[in-house]
């Protein structure tokens, strides 16, 4: 049998410390090695129950001195406990940490357990142009309604739920074995306190009902992909009179036909003919705010970004807007008719003549080819 451990140690405290670091120390460590908080780890378990003895012998105003003065001699269980002795504070602090745990626990003697409603969460998409702009939308989502036939009392008409005789409408029952006792959720009534001898025929006994509610979403100017609205007591209703869960609306955006976005910059693909790259000229781009005016210079090679400063978005956290870079893409001709075939034919010929001064990209590229060959 393994030697169990100094239960200061266990906790990690002096032995001087005082109850109230006592149980502090112990409540990090249930949350931290609680089980059902590591399934993967087999050790947790036996981590959880060894923090839990240690605090059950250390908050115990006997058991503590009989500790210091003797070891684990002096608090073996064999020796035998009253019931109940010494083990309220454990169970009490069991308790709050399992209220920490699983967002739970019991508000005020003999009446029944208050939860928070459930968070919920909807997708939504936007068109980049209400992202940009801001705009007003309507969604329709599912929720959980007061039963109207019982009024939300989960019993039959003209019945009522009754204490739950297990608890005696406490929500937690209490188990114990010499000095070790544990709180839990009654089994009956599952915390609630009271039971439903004739449960109602619309909501069966749950005092809720699904529906659906329309809620209107504002979506503020710049919002980008990814981010958040959250509307506050949209989401599930309390139990027993808990407070709602919210409702948090995920944005998501849609494709664009022409633009693509990083952040709060905006990028597009420009197609120029052949003539317009090697001659220049002034072409028209489109904007989330119209038609701008854009200047080709002359010789523009494919892959070439212009930038149209504050063109882009200004985003929800931003103090300026982003930009629009226009990367050039060089639209070889279709579809040639004989005579413009027979034009482009004669422009190869004479560019040809003197390569290195018309096509530079092209003749380095291939000096850069025999160099690797060695030609």
């Amino acid at each position: 049998m393994a030697k169990k451990r100094d239960y200061y140690e266990v906790l990690g405290v002096n032995r001087d410390a005082s109850d109230e670091d006592i149980k502090k120390a112990y409540r990090k460590l249930a949350m931290k090695h609680h089980p059902d908080r590591n399934p993967d780890n087999p050790k947790s378990e036996e981590q959880f129950k060894e923090a839990k003895e240690a605090y059950e012998v250390l908050s115990d105003p006997q058991k503590r001195p009989a500790y210091d003065q003797y070891g684990h001699a002096g608090v073996d269980p064999q020796a035998g406990m009253g019931p109940g002795g010494g083990a309220g504070g454990f169970a009490d602090a069991f308790s709050d940490i399992f209220g920490d745990i699983f967002g739970g626990g019991q508000r005020g003697g003999g009446r029944s357990n208050v939860y928070r409603g459930a968070d919920l969460r909807y997708n939504l998409e936007v068109t980049l142009e209400d992202a940009a702009r801001g705009s007003e939308t309507r969604i329709r989502i599912p929720t959980m309604a007061e039963c109207e036939t019982c009024g939300g009392s989960g019993a039959k008409k003209g019945s009522e739920p009754k204490t739950c005789p297990t608890c005696a409408g406490h929500g937690q029952v209490r188990m114990q074995q010499g000095f070790f006792s544990i709180q839990q959720t009654c089994p009956k009534c599952h915390g609630t306190g009271r039971y439903i001898a004739d449960p109602c025929g619309t909501c069966h006994g749950a005092g809720r009902v699904k529906q659906h509610k329309t809620l209107s979403v504002k979506i503020p100017s710049g919002i980008d992909e990814g981010d958040r609205i959250r509307l506050t007591g949209e989401g599930e209703p309390g139990v027993n009179g808990g407070p709602p869960g919210d409702l948090y609306v995920q944005i998501h955006l849609k494709a664009h036909a022409v633009f693509q976005r990083d952040h709060d910059d905006l990028h597009c693909e420009m197609p120029i003919s052949f003539s317009t790259a090697a001659l220049g000229g002034e072409i028209e781009v489109p904007t989330l705010d119209g038609v701008a005016k854009l200047k080709v210079p002359a010789e523009t090679q494919t892959g070439k970004v212009f930038r149209l400063r504050g063109k882009g978005i200004k985003g929800v956290r931003s103090s300026s807007h982003g930009d629009l870079l226009c990367h050039v893409v060089l639209e070889t001709p279709a579809k040639l008719t004989d005579r413009q075939k027979e034009l482009l034919q004669e422009f190869e010929e004479i560019s040809q003549g003197n390569a290195q001064r018309h096509s530079p990209r092209a003749q380095s590229w291939l000096d850069r080819v025999r160099d690797f060959f060695g030609s």
